[in-house]
């Protein structure tokens, strides 16, 4: 599948603006970005950069903001069509965005989104 840097920005905007209010609410200091694949050429869909709620401190004002990344490239080699595209990168919000409230990869596994 391809599809443009851009009309992907939107579809991940589109799909991050489906979420749910309760879980997108407690969202604090954090960006989201895309990005075409990692650097260090990992075959992922998704990243989460910073610290868990569950593991901050002191955390407050003046922190630089945490990262979700969205990788273009392995959503499209995985998709098929657009309805594909769209249920990949919702699974793969929902997974970052759970990092941020520090549930693992282990949990995420036995909800059914890892």
């Amino acid at each position: 599948m391809e599809m443009s840097i851009e009309s992907f920005e939107e579809l991940v905007t589109d799909e991050l603006d489906k979420l749910p209010d309760d879980m997108v609410d407690g969202l604090e200091n954090i960006i989201f970005v895309v990005e075409d694949r990692p650097e260090n050429g990992e075959d992922l869909f998704g990243l989460y950069e910073g610290f868990a709620l569950t593991e901050r401190g002191q955390y407050g004002m003046g922190e630089l903001p945490d990262r979700i990344i969205i990788y273009r490239h392995a959503h499209l080699a995985a998709c098929a069509d657009e309805g594909e595209l769209r249920d990949e990168v919702h699974t793969t919000l929902v997974h970052e965005i759970a990092h941020f409230y520090g549930i693992d990869d282990e949990q995420l596994h036995e909800l059914g989104w890892a």
